[in-house]
């Protein structure tokens, strides 16, 4: 069948190539970074205070004196979620695992064989050209840099990234980085620093080798200084929880969703319209930042996934280097892709 008469398969998802753990937390000692013992795991919290009336007023409220001294009289009760370090520790360790998965080309459901033949030519052509070597690299400087960190790498005095190859019960490799040494806007700064790391994605993702990581980042807070696990989102409507902040806990213990983890390591996008004014996002398909509420990567520009994978496998329109890399980038996060009924 001619390349201009495909279609988009119906049902086409592919799995995620980044299997990556929750991250939970610890609180130890600076000098103690090099020893597996001395970490206490950091346990949530509960604190109730009455806050102040801080939000927009009605214009009527606002102004008039009278109603306003009656509205900041009034007694905002809450109950949050907290999270922090013990007054005898000054570090926070943060740890998961990621497995690098690889057969890109084969998609976890697809309802046309034509359709997928297609696809994996398209794929497996990309990968004999690139190797995912760029895909690679800035995966490696995301764990090198601790993005993964958010909120938990503002500030902070000294920041460690210990990355570990697991064979077994054993170490087989082992790197260590100094986060603040990284540009978080710009890739590539480092190559060498980051190569064997890049390599060894690299040899996971295109199948050669089962690839297991341990990330282990410590970071020099401060006794006693708070830490930011992930927050829950609250799905009970009813205004009946005695909470306003939850925090996420695994068995107690302080974590971050394996999602924001994720999130943070395919943040590689610099090829988008904009990258220029607003540094790297994460690989989305449309270019989404919630925390913006903006999309990069419009459908009428022509610079979303779907338009730019369209192109490359029904009419055999390669797009340019960069976002080849950015389509790629969208397979190995995985999701669901079929053409919309």
């Amino acid at each position: 069948m001619a390349a201009n008469k495909l279609k988009t398969a119906s049902v086409l998802a592919f799995e995620r190539k980044h299997a990556n753990s929750d991250a939970v937390m610890f609180a130890g000692r600076w000098d103690n970074k090099q020893q597996q013992e001395g970490w206490s795991p950091i346990n949530i919290l509960e604190k109730s205070v009455r806050g102040t009336i801080s939000n927009r007023l009605k214009t009527a409220i606002a102004n008039d004196p009278l109603k306003l001294d009656a509205e900041i009289q009034k007694p905002n009760l809450q109950t949050v979620d907290i999270a922090a370090l013990p007054q005898d520790c000054d570090t926070l360790k943060v740890s998961f695992t990621l497995r690098v998965l690889g057969d890109l080309a084969t998609p976890s459901a697809c309802n046309d064989a034509e359709y997928q033949q297609a696809l994996a030519d398209v794929i497996n052509g990309y990968i004999e050209r690139e190797q995912f070597s760029e895909l690679a690299a800035r995966y490696a400087e995301n764990l090198a840099n601790g993005r993964f960190l958010w909120r938990n790498r503002v500030g902070a005095e000294q920041i460690e990234i210990q990355v570990s190859q697991l064979a077994g019960n054993k170490v087989a490799n082992s790197w260590t980085f100094d986060a603040h040494s990284f540009d978080l806007r710009k890739f590539g700064t480092q190559p060498a620093a980051i190569k064997p790391l890049a390599d060894l994605i690299q040899t996971g993702l295109s199948g050669k080798s089962f690839v297991l990581l341990r990330v282990e980042a410590f970071v020099r807070l401060g006794a006693g200084q708070e830490i930011f696990p992930s927050q829950e989102l609250v799905l009970d409507g009813s205004g009946n929880s005695k909470k306003s902040k939850f925090l996420y806990q695994v068995d107690g213990q302080a974590a971050m969703h394996s999602q924001k983890i994720g999130n943070a390591i395919r943040t590689i996008d610099t090829w988008y319209p904009e990258a220029s004014t607003y540094g790297p996002i994460a690989i989305e398909p449309y270019g989404s930042v919630t925390s913006r509420g903006s999309a990069y990567r419009q459908p009428k520009d022509k610079t979303d996934f779907y338009n730019l994978l369209d192109k490359w496998v029904l009419k055999d329109e390669a797009p340019e280097l960069g976002n080849q890399h950015y389509v790629m980038g969208i397979l190995i996060r995985g999701g669901v892709f079929g053409e919309a009924g």
